[in-house]
């Protein structure tokens, strides 16, 4: 009796706890965006100013939800009001839950923080993949473009930012220079035409109190933003290099293209609720392209509708603004890629025709070439002993963390002095950290073994360091093994000029298929963003990471999508210069059917595995900025295609008519149906082989010659009939539009992911189209 009264009283106070427990969940503010669609229909009998709507229209809406005796919550973080309508607060689950059941309410969703996601890389671009010379810019060209890069901030001081020949600011810019404690007015240019910041510590850590205004700044302290800036249109600088290695004209896409910078981000992150903010700003600022290069963690994707990149760029899309993303670090696993609503353009990363090559040499003479970036003073004439960190693991360390050479897992007083191989073949711990471990610890130098990343150079500033794959460390464990005191060293990095092949995916990219909807080909385009060199933050708080004699430098090596992203805007600028009144969607599809498929070497591209890459791991292939000046076709995607998309997704009628300003029919709703958006690309993420003909239409705008006549040619995959109707396309003065029909029959296809292309031939013109089919 005594024990089931004391298992009755223990079930009581569990439960209390538990009930106690989710009151105070529900009490908890944190911070939430609050999407109220477009800015003008979606708030009824209202006076709006300029298309805006008045903050105490959000702040009524805010009261009617928050308990009188909490009045001073009634605040908001950010108010959107330009392009869109909407604003984040803090709230409660309680309360998010009671706004996003009032009228004119699209969603709520907690603020997300998001990711962080030259000299011859353009060269490169231009010149055909480094298979021919360089060719020269249209004179016509405008330097009229304004370019938002939503970021870390910007280094005003950078000589990529100089306004050395360029004109007056356009008259159409409404942007500002916001001052800091560390940023003035002067700091802004005709090349660097604006500067805005955020108060990002509400969101990015709702613990804290506010610290609105204090030591705030446009001015970037990571270098991540000042990089992606400089390469995207950054002017031409001579003699740039990072320590002297990628030495040569530094410059971007578009030289004469106006920066404006939007600082969002922080060392902790990238607060949702601040980049839709920056993205409303800079719609009404005036710009033409908007670039971002950070995302959601692809393991934290949301739909449409709750993620801030992929509102914004709908409303940016909408007033003829393009928004270029980064695909995503998170490669080479598949349905990795994140930033793929068909009205974004979504970018992976390549590596170029240069690479860095850092030998470590052993006592008995041998040399085998490794890769990454060191600065180090060490040399052939003095050898230093070789240890496996596994064996100088500290006292009870475990050996699998002392191969991985884990924090706290080695004994040091046998690290000092002696040039260390650790492994990796655990995730969990970094390059980063391993080289700090060893760094710490006073070793000579770190030999890392790891298969996957050798392609993108680590920077280990002076510490002397190198990265080998498992065929070289198999004979240098076999060294180790047959000899009683092995010795090692490890040159400083060297520079290998066409380097070959290139491009090749990098191994780091994220892969499609999108999550979301696979009837969308994602990522788009592939762009180089395997060790760029760009303009950088001239300062280091880690120590080593400046060589000795030397002052902090002006120019970095960085990798990532991150980098590839803003080649793309640089690109798409170019191309903004020539065709000014080029919607986003004929930019786009100019460099989608005009990208390259094959290496410098005029054989497929591969990816880091040496496989030939995928339109899931590289898009329809590398840009050409230079043949997308002359696309001959184009495919233009509209607003009425992206409200289809929308009905097709799943979304309801009233909530479309809130996001797009419209009254929309949608039919019944299938996912099928989006394959057919008139997209520069073709995903059917279902085809079954007993299915009948499957049947995707798309329709091409001339923007050649008027007289053309087009052929198509079809390169399907083995076992897959594929038809075009019709399968020739003649055009005139009188007709600038064709629409056709691609028939897709599965028979004898493999299971599984199909690829192939059609290409629409006038002799001139080479109208390249991916397809990609799920055979079921």
């Amino acid at each position: 009796m005594e024990l089931c009264l004391l298992q009755f009283l223990l079930f009581l106070f569990l439960a209390s706890l538990l009930i106690c427990n989710t009151i105070i969940a529900d009490q908890t503010t944190k911070p939430y965006v609050v999407y109220m669609g477009n800015s003008i229909s979606s708030q009824n009998n209202i006076d709006v100013d300029d298309g805006q709507i008045p903050e105490s229209v959000h702040l009524q809406l805010l009261s009617s939800i928050i308990p009188s005796e909490e009045s001073e919550r009634i605040k908001l973080i950010h108010h959107y009001s330009h392009a869109f309508s909407g604003f984040s607060a803090m709230l409660t689950e309680n309360e998010a839950s009671a706004l996003s059941g009032h009228d004119g309410v699209v969603s709520v969703f907690p603020d997300p923080i998001l990711e962080l996601h030259t000299t011859r890389s353009w060269d490169f671009l231009d010149s055909d993949l480094g298979m021919k010379p360089l060719a020269t810019v249209p004179r016509h060209s405008s330097n009229d473009i304004i370019i938002a890069l939503i970021d870390t901030g910007i280094w005003p001081e950078s000589p990529s930012f100089r306004d050395d020949g360029i004109g007056k600011i356009p008259s159409r810019w409404k942007g500002v220079c916001m001052e800091g404690h560390d940023f003035k007015k002067s700091n802004c240019n005709r090349k660097l035409i604006g500067a805005r910041y955020y108060n990002t510590q509400d969101t990015l850590n709702s613990n804290k109190t506010r610290t609105e205004g204090a030591k705030g700044s446009p001015r970037d302290s990571i270098g991540h933003g000042t990089h992606t800036a400089s390469t995207a249109a950054g002017v031409f600088v001579n003699n740039a290099s990072y320590y002297g290695l990628a030495k040569g004209t530094a410059r971007g896409g578009s030289p004469s293209t106006r920066i404006a910078a939007y600082k969002t981000c922080s060392e902790e992150g990238c607060s949702g609720s601040t980049i839709l903010k920056a993205m409303d700003d800079a719609i009404r600022d005036g710009v033409d392209i908007i670039s971002i290069s950070i995302g959601l963690s692809s393991l934290m994707q949301s739909d449409y509708l709750n993620d801030p990149i992929a509102i914004g760029a709908f409303h940016a899309e909408e007033r003829g603004v393009m928004v270029v993303c980064s695909a995503g670090n998170d490669g080479p696993d598949p349905y990795t890629v994140v930033n793929t609503a068909p009205w974004i353009f979504t970018v992976s990363a390549s590596n170029i025709d240069r690479n860095f090559r850092s030998a470590v040499v052993l006592g008995n003479g041998k040399t085998f070439q490794g890769a990454g970036i060191n600065f180090s003073n060490l040399t052939r004439s003095t050898m230093y002993s070789l240890v496996f960190g596994e064996e100088i693991a500290a006292k009870f360390a475990p050996t699998s963390e002392a191969r991985n050479c884990y924090p706290g897992s080695l004994d040091y007083t046998k690290v000092a002095g002696k040039i260390v191989v650790c492994v990796n073949d655990d995730p969990n711990i970094s390059r980063r950290i391993k080289k700090l471990v060893l760094q710490d610890a006073r070793a000579m130098g770190m030999i890392l073994v790891d298969e996957n990343n050798r392609d993108v150079s680590f920077d280990a500033g002076a510490f002397p360091f190198t990265e080998i794959g498992n065929l070289e460390w198999h004979q240098i464990l076999h060294y180790i093994n047959s000899t009683k005191n092995p010795t090692a060293t490890i040159l400083p990095t060297i520079e290998v000029p066409r380097y070959r092949p290139a491009p090749i995916v990098a191994s780091f990219s994220s892969r499609g298929p999108s999550s979301l909807t696979e009837n969308i080909l994602k990522p788009d385009v592939m762009a180089p963003g395997v060790a760029i060199l760009g303009a950088m933050v001239p300062k280091s708080d880690e120590p080593g990471s400046v060589p000795i004699g030397e002052k902090p430098s002006l120019f970095g090596i960085k990798s990532g999508t991150s980098m590839a992203c803003p080649h793309v805007t640089g690109a798409a600028a170019f191309i903004k210069s020539v065709h000014g009144r080029w919607s986003p969607s004929m930019i786009k599809s100019a460099l989608m059917t005009t990208a390259t498929t094959y290496n410098s070497m005029k054989k497929p591209v591969t990816n880091s595995s040496n496989y030939i890459a995928n339109p899931h791991e590289m898009g329809v292939g590398e840009i050409n900025p230079l043949k997308a000046l002359n696309p001959g076709l184009v495919f233009e995607t509209n607003i009425k295609d992206y409200i289809k998309f929308l009905c097709y997704y799943g979304y309801s009628k009233k909530i479309i008519s809130s996001v797009s300003k419209t009254n929309v029919t949608c039919p019944k709703t299938s996912q099928d149906l989006i394959s057919n958006i008139n997209y520069p690309s073709i995903s059917i993420q279902t085809l079954k082989r007993n299915q009948k003909v499957k049947m995707i239409t798309r329709t091409v705008t001339n923007v050649g010659a008027s007289n053309a006549t087009y052929v198509a040619k079809v390169h399907a995959p083995e076992g897959m009939v594929v038809n075009v109707y019709p399968n020739k396309l003649v055009f005139s003065k009188n007709v600038k539009r064709i629409t056709y029909k691609v028939s897709f029959y599965a028979k004898e296809a493999h299971g599984g992911y199909n690829f192939g292309s059609l290409t629409w031939l006038d002799g001139r013109h080479y109208v390249h189209t991916v397809f990609a089919v799920k055979v079921q």
